[in-house]
């Protein structure tokens, strides 16, 4: 079929758009890259733009030679594997539970679950909570605290309720089978769609969680990686700070060396932070597509 004018102009501004925002969107993580592989000094002057400057891999040395980062990332790792582990052992039941329309009470532990969504305490209040619970400084504390979310409970509620046959269930049943074993043999092998979503959910939330290690964490040894970076941007802007026109010329090419490779770590260790979740994120994508879309419909 021939092609209007109208449709020909029409599709040039729309693959305009389109690669405009193409652009506007990949050109950050470009330009973290090549900062991360830059002199730091070119960097800081704001002399990178489109190709690295200078090229040097002190930065990763740097990082990798930082006992914080590593601690960091390790600690990382065991939120978000352990953290991931514990919410989808919380939240797939309840929402495979919650699903059924013969529940007792469905309706109030809905609307029980979704009064939570919108009303809290407060920080103080759940801050002295995490203190009279024993959870102030301890490495389980962000685990616990990042463990359920009712948002991502409405999503898998509504997987179960559109993505699985309730028949299966039923006939599960006449055959004698208990609720208990229905779930661990049909509901569960039916939902690795969901699952995958949800582990995508929590664990891009611990990966990047760092305001509860900044509230509920004081050792240095438990630290998140999300808390090392924050520890160098802090160390950057301080190192600056501390330049002042009674120095000698030692001291103030010192303090700006610091800060130089500051900067430069910072781009460095947002690659090495992010790696691991861009990866994850491939694995994963058909899954997310079709949780996103769960997630759009009215449970």
């Amino acid at each position: 079929m021939k092609r209007s004018r109208e449709d020909v102009i029409f599709d040039t501004i729309n693959v305009i758009l389109m690669f405009l925002v193409l652009v506007i969107v990949l050109y950050p993580l470009y330009f973290v890259v090549i900062a991360s592989i830059s002199e730091p000094y070119q960097v800081a002057s704001g002399n990178v733009f489109m190709l690295p400057k200078g090229f040097t891999l002190d930065a990763y040395k740097n990082v990798f030679s930082n006992q914080d980062v590593w601690t960091g990332y390790r600690n990382t790792i065991f939120y978000t594997l352990g953290g991931t582990l514990f919410s989808l052992f919380l939240t797939v039941p309840a929402a495979y539970v919650l699903s059924k329309k013969n529940l007792p009470g469905r309706n109030f532990l809905s609307w029980y679950f979704l009064i939570t969504m919108y009303f809290n305490g407060g920080l103080i209040p759940m801050y002295l909570l995490v203190q009279s619970l024993g959870l102030y400084n301890r490495p389980y504390t962000l685990i616990l605290l990042g463990a359920f979310s009712v948002f991502n409970l409405i999503i898998t509620r509504s997987y179960y309720q559109t993505s699985v046959p309730d028949t299966i269930f039923e006939a599960a049943s006449i055959d004698g089978a208990s609720q208990f074993r229905i779930f661990l043999s049909i509901a569960l092998p039916l939902s690795a769609p969901i699952l995958a979503v949800m582990a995508l959910y929590y664990g891009v939330a611990q990966w990047n969680g760092f305001f509860n290690a900044l509230v509920y964490l004081a050792d240095k040894k438990y630290m998140p990686l999300q808390m090392v970076l924050r520890n160098i941007l802090i160390y950057n802007q301080n190192a600056m700070q501390q330049i002042t026109e009674g120095m000698e010329a030692a001291e103030i090419e010192a303090a700006a060396k610091r800060a130089y490779i500051a900067e430069a770590m910072k781009y460095s260790l947002i690659i090495i932070a992010s790696f691991p979740l861009l990866i994850s994120y491939t694995f994963v994508q058909k899954h997310f597509i079709k949780g996103v879309m769960i997630g759009s419909l009215k449970g």
